[in-house]
């Protein structure tokens, strides 16, 4: 490379850095002002504002194409509301990460009935009073991060596989943050399979999304689309025999959240009675697009699911 390529290059990354920061710095000022609000109002704002900005983004060109795929019946206005309501939730998801401390108000002891409400808490405290290793997933619906806030609160040995945001900044920032409140963290990476493998084989639970794209992952069908589906969780139950409990956010009127934590399901096998990968890959799928179906608004159709961004 020549001299002045290398200076070029140089200049380049040294721009896309500081674009980085700049953003991060930016979203966090702005956060850091809605913290001195109230919660109700800051949350409701930010609500507000990105029901007006994100139509304004690319971002929205692909959620209302992968509304299309997923909900062919439904007029182009039934679809634009569903988008509209989504962008809604997200900003919702931003402002409340700053006030997560005060919005997470429920207490197992307590019967009177907060901000927080919680379907299961048998569930919650009979994988706390009988250890063993269990694998809990939800989806992108509604607060997600609520989950293993109160997985905390519970006192469950958790560890959640969570993604980095791309941008380093920002990512340290929700690290730290999450990492306060949430209890063990592991980022998505090449190692991060054998991190949640020594969390399980040390009789612990683990926490895991999945209804995010996977490169290399199953063919199984989503909203009757083909998608591609990441074959951890099974690989994990076939190796450490663990129970499987699907875990949900709703959001329900005036700021308020139930987060609901389900029996155990059944683990799909084939005729030796081994772990059917696939099917179980399936299995989860078909359990995201019903919590999908039934709240279409809270959940991030801004992902590419169905890994179709290079087509618009």
């Amino acid at each position: 490379m020549t001299p002045l390529k290398m200076f070029i290059t140089r200049v380049v990354l040294a721009l896309e850095n500081f674009r980085q920061w700049f953003n991060a710095t930016l979203a966090f000022s702005v956060l850091n002002l809605l913290k001195l609000a109230p919660a109700d109002p800051a949350i409701r704002f930010a609500d507000r504002v990105a029901r007006k900005i994100g139509p304004r983004t690319p971002r929205h060109k692909l959620m209302l194409y992968n509304l299309k795929r997923a909900y062919p019946e439904k007029t182009e206005h039934e679809q634009e509301e569903i988008a509209l309501d989504s962008w809604g939730n997200m900003g919702r998801l931003a402002a409340e990460y700053v006030f997560l401390d005060r919005l997470f108000d429920f207490d197992p002891t307590k019967t009177e009935p907060g901000r927080i409400e919680v379907v299961g808490t048998d569930t919650f405290l009979e994988l706390r009073d009988n250890p063993r290793p269990f694998i809990v997933f939800t989806a992108h619906t509604g607060n997600f991060e609520l989950l293993p806030v109160a997985g905390s609160a519970f006192g469950l040995d958790t560890t959640v596989l969570f993604r980095p945001p791309n941008n380093p900044y920002v990512a340290e920032k929700v690290f730290n943050f999450r990492k306060e409140r949430m209890g063990n963290l592991v980022p998505s990476h090449a190692g991060s399979a054998f991190a949640l493998a020594r969390q399980l084989e040390k009789g612990g639970g683990v926490g895991v999304l999945v209804d995010q794209k996977f490169r290399k992952g199953l063919p199984t069908k989503f909203f009757g689309n083909d998608v591609l589906t990441n074959p951890l969780l099974a690989k994990l139950v076939r190796q450490f025999g663990c129970d499987v409990f699907p875990a949900r956010c709703i959001r329900l009127p005036d700021n308020r959240y139930r987060l609901e934590i389900e029996p155990k399901v059944d683990i799909p096998r084939d005729a030796l009675g081994n772990v059917d990968v696939q099917k179980t890959a399936q299995m989860l799928n078909d359990k995201v697009e019903s919590w999908v179906r039934e709240y279409p608004g809270q959940w991030l159709w801004y992902h590419d699911r169905w890994k179709i961004k290079a087509a618009l």
